[in-house]
């Protein structure tokens, strides 16, 4: 699962990156939680959790079968 999800992050990078931000994977656990660490512009965004829930969350879940949960750190 672990590599499936890091070819979504790869699919999904330029869009954020576009925004000054990256995302980078820091885990994928047997329970189906995915661990990133937002980085660039996304620190500090008021959005970043929109973001995450509303566009990375799903766009992953929907790709990955067994994702439960995307969590950042």
């Amino acid at each position: 699962m672990q590599e499936q999800v890091s070819q979504v992050i790869d699919q999904l990078r330029p869009v954020i990156q576009a925004d000054g931000g990256d995302l980078e994977l820091v885990s994928v656990s047997d329970d189906g939680v995915v661990t990133l660490r937002l980085q660039g512009s996304c620190t500090g965004c008021g959005s970043a959790a929109a973001t995450l829930r509303s566009g990375i969350e799903r766009w992953i879940r929907r790709k990955v079968p067994g994702v439960r949960e995307v969590v950042a750190v």
